[in-house]
């Protein structure tokens, strides 16, 4: 099948793939925004900053290590093309090897690495007491985040979204109960938002590895385990090559999330808890959006796998146009909403006015951002990880420039400065792809 397949081609799988994914990101971001709406329940204003100060510490920490489900996902699209199932068992055998040992050097650094990332966070006083207690806890979820990455990327992969959705859901589900309980009926406070979340991250370890193995192949699995080729290095080196290049690359991209949150505590605590919420919305809108980026990264992976230039061109086009249609409906969604929506989640007047000054950021976001997702997708499924490395190094330069300009606009010019590294960032890959699409296809 090539590009020129049919519109029902491209319009139905491209909604197969990113309508589940769609309800699973949000599912997964509201566990976010549900522990920032439950903590604000209890009326202080540091309190609130000390959750999202923990949940953006993690969101740098676990969401660093996002290429494991990413790099294992556009891997297992190729080889399906490819290969077959047994190349992907191995991918994914490749992928809980690396996300078990990177879990044991977060947990063999935790002394050193938490204190600093709080420091880098700008978490002080009172904040900074609520944060350390969150962040102690949560810390200890690392072995079932990175297992869960490489899992759920190999479900991608496998277009296995609805699956993919109902754990997500599920997950969601008892972290929110969860923290309810904790925080409202037992009166943990901070902390018992970080058990929930603990909680909740080896719920849905044992549920994914358990459909795995029993749906998804669980011979092939053990078969391909006891393989000692599968694991050798010139097996490894092509998963660590891509893993690298996106691992940086995540980097980069939590450096500049650290510099809004950072910016954001240095104006105190009303104007970091406002930021905060801001922040989450935004995870919502880019999670919302990412479902395209899922589309892209399988539907572009198999096309690449199949040495498909004319396919993956047209794939890319169309999710492209689907994307910039949902961010305006978005959009559209944010004129009418949200007001509403920011003074439900403040804990405080001031935070409800600072808030209600950003609003208009939440329209343009979705805008700025949209291309830029589909393009990660397609880059990933392709394997372009150095351009895509590239391109986020170049945005940030930009992030960094606008920043520094912008600073006398106070808040507005935080949320400027970030609408522009999103748009740059688009700007980059679409600027690179011509090269990419003549140098990586035969064809």
């Amino acid at each position: 099948m090539t590009g020129a397949s049919s519109p029902s081609f491209r319009a139905g799988t491209i909604w197969a793939i990113t309508l589940p994914a769609m309800v699973t990101n949000v599912a997964t971001a509201l566990i976010g925004v549900g522990d920032m709406w439950i903590v604000g329940r209890l009326g202080d204003a540091p309190t609130q900053g000390a959750v999202d100060i923990g949940a953006r510490l993690f969101a740098m920490l676990f969401t660093v290590m996002n290429f494991l489900k990413t790099g294992t996902t556009g891997l297992v699209a190729q080889a399906g093309t490819r290969v077959g199932e047994r190349e992907q068992a191995a991918v994914l055998l490749r992928g809980l090897t690396i996300g078990l040992l990177i879990a044991l050097l977060l947990l063999l650094a935790k002394p050193l690495l938490l204190p600093a990332l709080l420091d880098v966070l700008g978490a002080r006083g009172e904040v900074l007491v609520a944060a350390r207690s969150y962040a102690s806890i949560r810390y200890w979820a690392a072995p079932g985040v990175m297992l869960n990455l490489a899992l759920v990327g190999f479900l991608v992969g496998r277009r296995r979204m609805t699956a993919v959705l109902l754990f997500e859901v599920g997950y969601n589900l008892v972290n929110v109960a969860l923290g309810l309980w904790f925080v409202l009926s037992l009166g943990w406070g901070v902390e018992g938002i970080a058990w929930s979340s603990l909680i909740a991250e080896y719920v849905k370890l044992v549920a994914v590895g358990g459909f795995v193995f029993a749906r998804m192949g669980g011979p092939v699995l053990v078969a391909q385990a006891r393989d000692r080729s599968v694991l050798q290095w010139d097996a490894m080196r092509r998963f660590l090559s891509v893993n690298r290049d996106l691992f940086l690359r995540t980097v980069v991209l939590m450096v500049a999330l650290a510099a809004l949150t950072r910016l954001s505590a240095e104006r105190g605590a009303v104007t970091l808890a406002a930021n905060g919420i801001m922040y989450q919305l935004f995870v919502v809108t880019a999670l919302l959006l990412d479902g395209f980026e899922n589309a892209a990264q399988v539907l572009n992976g198999e096309r690449a796998g199949d040495d498909d230039r004319e396919g993956f061109a047209a794939a890319l086009r169309a999710i492209l146009i689907r994307g910039f249609g949902t961010a305006a409906l978005v959009a559209l969604g944010f004129v009418f909403l949200a007001d509403p929506i920011l003074a439900s989640f403040a804990a405080t007047d001031e935070v409800t006015v600072a808030a209600h000054a950003l609003a208009p950021w939440l329209i343009v976001i979705p805008f700025a951002g949209v291309a830029s997702f589909v393009f990660d997708g397609a880059f990933v499924g392709a394997s372009w990880t150095r351009a895509l490395l590239l391109s986020m190094v170049g945005a940030s330069a930009g992030y960094a420039l606008a920043l520094w300009l912008s600073w006398p606009l106070g808040n507005n010019g935080l949320w400027l400065s970030f609408c522009l590294f999103l748009a740059l960032r688009a700007a980059l890959q679409a600027a690179l792809l011509p090269r990419l699409l003549r140098r990586g296809f035969a064809r």
